[in-house]
């Protein structure tokens, strides 16, 4: 069976109401709909989907499925995984709730 791709990923959760994106932000994680900013442990983890590269490790990758608490849209937050992590996306990620 083939494995799921990001793109693929990003649709199944599109079509399960994870309408909005994150992006990191020095205060935390950034709606791009409304552009309000969270810090991470206002979030609940829904899932995790992590994408590794066949050959290179630059293409690991996560798409995080994410719920405000505060019942705002609920969206994904992709990024780069593994040695050439962003810190800000490292530190984000680390402080969301398990």
């Amino acid at each position: 069976m083939p494995m799921e791709t990001i793109a693929e990923a990003l649709r199944r959760l599109d079509r399960a109401g994870y309408t909005d994106e994150f992006r990191a932000d020095a205060k935390g994680l950034r709606s791009r709909a409304t552009g309000s900013v969270r810090p991470p442990e206002a979030f609940h983890v829904d899932e995790i989907v992590r994408f590794e590269g066949e050959s290179d490790p630059s293409e690991e990758s996560v798409v995080v499925a994410l719920t405000p608490d505060d019942a705002g849209a609920r969206g994904t937050y992709t990024i780069g995984f593994g040695p050439l992590m962003d810190p800000q996306d490292a530190d984000l990620l680390r402080r969301l709730p398990g």
